[in-house]
């Protein structure tokens, strides 16, 4: 059900620190590291993110939403969840499309939900555009 999901962390430093020890001792470690993001997983899957709530994109001060993903078994349920979100109400935040970024195959559609976290759909098998 839950792909990976990330909290923002106003500390970054301290944060980064106590993230780094305390899941290295189960087997974790940081995977992606995008400088205002870092993930944490093992065998290269960041399933538990952090991010500098300093850097969030909130014009009324610092990011304090949730990420939560929720894994999809194809493009279309991606699509059909990015769907029903608008329909009950939710803002857009991307509609679905690759995300070569994230890697090959990531094929995402991001919503807020009414309490303002951002949610996502996720398939991580899509084909690469042309390919």
């Amino acid at each position: 059900m839950i792909d990976h999901f990330g909290i923002n962390c106003a500390d970054w430093d301290a944060s980064r620190s106590f993230y780094d020890a305390v899941l290295s001792t189960l087997g974790h470690a940081r995977v992606m590291d995008f400088g205002v993001a870092v993930g944490y997983g093992s065998d290269g899957n960041p399933v538990f993110w952090i991010s500098d709530a300093s850097k969030g994109e909130d014009v009324d001060g610092p990011n304090r939403e949730v990420h939560i993903a929720f894994a999809a078994n194809g493009i279309e349920q991606v699509q059909a969840f990015y769907d029903a979100a608008l329909a009950a109400g939710a803002e857009s935040l991307h509609a679905p499309r690759l995300w070569p970024e994230y890697h090959p195959g990531y094929y995402g559609a991001f919503v807020r939900d009414p309490e303002g976290n951002n949610v996502e759909a996720v398939f991580h098998g899509a084909a690469p555009a042309g390919g």
